[in-house]
């Protein structure tokens, strides 16, 4: 069966990362409104406050590893002593290539590796909608190993650099989120692939995207009646199943007419839909253009 999280995050082309060493000492607050990458973060010692726009302050231990993948911005800021009001914080390079937050004298209180990334598909929005917009995972080692090796690959010059730090990036990302619980999280893919019956469901329509696939369907391979289905996956997922499918079909023909993989017409049919007319009206009301432009540009 296929692995929807996998795909999703295979689609997403990760690339382009930025890693560094940061230490902070005594008060010390940082703000990010650069919104256009993705950040992560692995807390090595210390302890800090992460409060991510709209969201409640979350406090971070020495072990624990954070995601944000959606275009937010937020601030990070030391918990012991607190900053004063209105405190924004200037970090100082050190020659080693790390960053230093609050007071340059005596021991780091706080160490964390931070990264940022891009993603390099023109679908990212699409994609990143169906994710979690905040990832916390409390202790676990083989994102702290990974996060290492990332730091490690971005700073050397060696060959096939690049393609190295993709495939890590996506191990990554399908790495936390998949370590995090997302039982009582906001609606996403995640939270659906962590429910038995959904995943089901979400499966099938990931391993047979050009199946006539209907709600009664699916909520048969979901073992639940076509009423139950539907509202627990809108509830869970975020998106009513056929949406979903309908999501899910049009990243994967972005992809295709892209990279060129067969006419109008075969692509139609790759992704579910009887005929290149079809196709053509519901791809150009999704992305605002015919598929046969798409391509071309």
């Amino acid at each position: 069966m296929a692995d929807p999280l996998s795909e999703m995050i295979s689609l997403l082309r990760p690339q382009a990362p930025y890693s560094k060493l940061v230490e902070g000492a005594g008060a010390w607050r940082v703000r990010r409104t650069e919104i256009e990458q993705v950040y992560y973060c692995m807390l090595l010692a210390g302890r800090t406050c992460l409060e991510v726009d709209g969201k409640e302050p979350v406090v971070l231990s020495a072990g624990d590893f954070v995601l944000v993948p959606e275009a937010y911005a937020f601030t990070m800021s030391s918990l012991e002593p607190p900053p004063p009001d209105g405190l924004q914080t200037q970090p100082l390079p050190g020659e080693d290539g790390s960053v230093r937050l609050g007071s340059s004298q005596g021991p780091a209180e706080v160490q964390m590796l931070v990264g940022y990334c891009r993603f390099g598909s023109p679908d990212a929005d699409l994609i990143v909608s169906l994710l979690p917009d905040l990832v916390v995972v409390r202790g676990e080692n083989r994102l702290a190993d990974l996060t290492h090796l990332v730091r490690s690959e971005a700073r050397a010059d060696r060959p096939a650099r690049d393609v190295v730090l993709e495939h890590l990036l996506q191990v990554l990302l399908i790495e936390a989120l998949r370590s995090t619980c997302e039982a009582d999280g906001a609606a996403s893919l995640l939270r659906g692939l962590a429910d038995p019956r959904l995943a089901a469901a979400l499966r099938c329509m990931h391993a047979a995207p050009d199946r006539n696939w209907g709600v009664a369907e699916l909520a048969r391979e979901a073992g639940l009646s076509r009423s139950a289905f539907f509202t627990r996956f809108s509830r869970i997922v975020g998106l009513p199943p056929m949406e979903y499918l309908k999501t899910w079909r049009m990243a994967l023909a972005k992809k295709y007419l892209r990279e060129g993989q067969g006419t109008v017409a075969e692509i139609a049919a790759r992704v579910g839909y009887g005929s290149g007319s079809a196709f053509s009206v519901a791809f150009t009301k999704q992305v605002g253009r015919p598929p046969a432009h798409f391509g071309r540009d």
